[in-house]
């Protein structure tokens, strides 16, 4: 409950101390690493909030995944697996088709799926 101060803005009391929040908007069973935040619970995939570095582990489904391939902020990270031409799932709609099996903690990105709107093109590459 938020109070009100001099100047007519608002204070809100200090959040309670808990466990860590995951990077989901759902409360799920499968918490997440804080820096990966799924957008939707029927999402496939998260985004990155920081850059992750290669080498560096990430929790995903309450387990420990070691990330193989940089991952700006901002990009896609597999939170399970997605097999070749199943849909690729973000913001509870799906974004595109994965060309190959992806597995969780792989970077979800050009290489490995393809937009089912627009063609996907590599750099240099033309319609």
């Amino acid at each position: 409950m938020a109070e009100r101060r001099e100047g007519g803005r608002e204070s809100f009391p200090a959040k309670a101390a808990g466990p860590p929040e995951t990077g989901s908007l759902e409360k799920t069973p499968d918490p997440l690493d804080r820096r990966l935040l799924r957008l939707s619970p029927e999402d496939n995939v998260a985004a990155a909030t920081t850059t992750i570095q290669a080498g560096e582990s990430v929790l995903i489904g309450g387990r420990p995944v070691r990330i193989e391939q940089t991952i700006p902020t901002g990009h896609k990270v597999a939170i399970r697996p997605i097999a070749a031409g199943e849909k690729v799932t973000k913001y509870g709609a799906p974004i595109g088709s994965a060309t190959r099996d992806i597995q969780p903690g792989q970077y979800v990105h050009t290489h490995n799926v393809r937009s089912d709107y627009l063609p996907t093109l590599a750099r240099g590459e033309s319609v």
